[in-house]
């Protein structure tokens, strides 16, 4: 698995010296790796029997490679720490390859550059440890899965070497000056992922790629060989073996021109059938898989910005340095080509949507390998003041009254749109804070609206997939699965009540003492509001900074949206308006039991809901149905 280079051969007198006598003495006690390997590994010595030795650079780079293997696995870096101490190994190195009688002037001769051993954070994509290597390639990558066990049949070996090809593809894609990168993958694949190590022969000779001499089964046999039979072995099968190598190449090579070309060809069958699915009009741009993986450099522990039930969002920078955010689709029950024609038909719908207070669709990518099979992916625009969960009830990040107003009008117009300014519908199913996002002016855009399913001509309103999140769920939604536009209009009800209070949608302070003390947010601001203390539901920082009237009427419009009976809750246009005072607000209608109470659970089945969320479907946040006339 090594990749060759020329070597130039003007070596000047003084590194000559430098390496072959002064550090000898000086600095060869302070090499990390124990090199004696050396003289007792079964390697073909041949090619440095040459008079030059110059057809022997590339074995020696193999051979100090399994040094290097073992350092890594004992010390998780991947090259030694200073020239000092790559001085010190080389000179050791020399001094074992002189005790076989090689030439002196091998070392100096292969390894011009005494620092090219050296850890440089510019050599390979910043990568120095193990660590750094899992944050660019993944915890699991193509090496990983490949690289494993026994790897002395043509087959084993070959897929481990097209896995270090793909691995070093990634990683160079990464930057302009990533030239050490497949020695790095030789050095992470022999020392870290096969079981067996790089001093094992099959290893190094698949791995490592070097040449073992016909004993390498014999354990210490080439120490009893004699420098002149060993001399005429050498010249006698030196023909033979340059051609099996020769041919071992052309195949490898033929075999992983071949496989790569397959999988392109089913890459791009794959996105061309998504492509054809879609009507030309869609606003969706497609993205390349590596333009992804370069804005989010590989997909970086360090660019998550979260992962939930069916997605994992990653920050990312485009190439005309957009910030974006990339949300990688984690579908496992769906590959099959039903999930395919799913995600085309929602990423058709959601591209041609447009709102100022909705988080648009800026483009799609879909891709499948052999290694990483299916994968599809969703960018956004990124919003750099996160979510709405994020600024309440934190004390660094407090909302002032304008913002908080700000946002519940923006969250409004946003649901309305939906509801009503395109046909057919789209019903979100999971308003909640996490999913309303601020961008640098603090305006709120309503997410994960996209995920529609666009309905057939005569589609009830009842589903057997319900989905959302436990506390901002209507109860006629959560129970029977009878979905209309006033599910979100409940959902919308809790989310006003927790701006309004910094509380959150389920109070469980008193849960460890009573466990049916669960009070929902509603029936706190409802028991406040009725015995006329509705200021007690405002945030304790907004007492004396907004007028109470606009308050109050805040408070009634959550308390109305989000009441337990269908009947009584406005439409979301209905509540924007009474919002903006252009309408009254009804005379709030009573309650039925608290939530929290064990009659209620129990004649209602609600205990059962706080399983909804886990069963909740991977590509259906939202849906698209025919208006309600409730």
């Amino acid at each position: 698995m090594c990749s060759t280079k020329p070597f130039t051969f003007s070596s000047s007198l003084i590194f000559l010296i430098s390496i072959t006598l002064n550090t000898v003495a000086a600095a060869s006690s302070s090499c990390p790796i124990d090199l004696s390997y050396v003289t007792t590994f079964p390697w073909d010595t041949s090619l440095c029997l040459a008079p030059n030795g110059t057809h022997c650079c590339q074995t020696l780079l193999s051979l100090f490679g399994i040094g290097l293997s073992q350092h890594l696995k004992q010390t998780s870096t991947f090259q030694l720490p200073n020239s000092t101490v790559s001085a010190a190994c080389l000179s050791d190195f020399q001094s074992n390859l002189s005790s076989l009688s090689l030439n002196s002037t091998l070392v100096p001769l292969c390894f011009q550059n005494a620092n090219q051993f050296v850890a440089n954070s510019a050599s390979c994509a910043g990568i120095l440890t193990v660590d750094d290597w899992t944050d660019k390639v993944g915890p699991i990558s193509a090496i990983d899965t490949s690289c494993k066990g026994d790897l002395q049949g043509l087959t084993r070996c070959s897929s481990c070497l097209d896995a270090g090809m793909d691995v070093n593809n990634q990683l160079s894609g990464l930057g302009p000056n990533n030239t050490k990168c497949f020695y790095f993958a030789v050095l992470y694949a022999a020392g870290v992922v096969n079981e067996l190590g790089p001093e094992d022969p099959r290893t190094a000779a698949c791995i490592l790629g070097l040449p073992l001499s016909s004993s390498a089964n014999k354990s210490g046999s080439s120490s009893q060989v004699s420098k002149k039979t060993l001399l005429k072995w050498v010249f006698g099968v030196l023909g033979g073996i340059v051609g099996i190598l020769l041919s071992v190449g052309v195949i490898v090579m033929y075999r992983r021109h071949e496989m790569k070309g397959r999988q392109n060809a089913r890459h791009e069958e794959y996105v061309s059938s998504f492509r054809l699915s879609l009507l030309p009009n869609s606003g969706a741009k497609w993205f390349g898989i590596s333009e992804l993986e370069k804005a989010t450099d590989g997909f970086a522990q360090k660019n998550m910005l979260g992962q939930g039930g069916y997605g994992v969002v990653y920050k990312g920078t485009l190439a005309d340095g957009t910030l974006v955010a990339v949300k990688q689709i984690l579908d496992m029950e769906a590959l099959d080509s039903k999930g395919d024609e799913e995600f085309s038909n929602e990423v058709e719908i959601i591209g041609k949507i447009r709102h100022r207070n909705l988080l648009s669709l800026r483009g799609c990518c879909v891709t499948s390998d052999d290694f990483k099979g299916k994968r599809r992916f969703l960018v956004y625009d990124f919003m750099t003041n996160g979510n709405l969960s994020d600024h309440l009830g934190s004390s660094k990040r407090r909302l002032s009254w304008p913002q908080r107003k700000s946002i519940i009008l923006d969250v409004a117009k946003g649901l309305a749109y939906l509801h009503n300014g395109i046909k057919p519908a789209i019903y979100h199913r999971d308003i909640k804070g996490t999913n309303i996002l601020l961008d640098t002016e603090m305006k709120a855009k309503v997410a994960d609206f996209g995920l529609a399913k666009q309905s057939l001509a005569g589609q009830t309103h009842l589903t057997t997939r319900v989905a959302g999140t436990y506390g901002y769920l209507a109860p006629e939604y959560a129970l029977y699965g009878q979905l209309t536009e006033k599910s979100d209009v409940y959902s919308f009800g809790i989310v006003v009540l927790e701006i309004m209070s910094g509380r959150k949608v389920l109070d469980t302070s008193n849960s460890s003492t009573n466990l049916n003390s669960v009070v929902l947010i509603t029936d706190w601001a409802w028991m406040h509001t009725k015995a006329g203390s509705v200021e007690e539901v405002f945030d304790e920082t907004l007492r004396e900074e907004g007028p109470k009237s606009v308050m109050e009427r805040f408070v009634n419009v959550g308390i109305l949206c989000a009441h337990v009976m269908v009947a009584f809750r406005p439409t979301i246009s209905e509540a924007l308006r009474m919002l903006e005072g252009d309408i009254d607000i009804p005379k709030l209608p009573d309650r039925p039991m608290p939530l929290g109470t064990e009659s209620y659970r129990s004649s209602f089945g609600y205990s059962s809901i706080q399983e909804i969320d886990r069963s909740r479907p991977r590509f259906s946040s939202s849906i698209v149905t025919p208006k309600s006339s409730t």
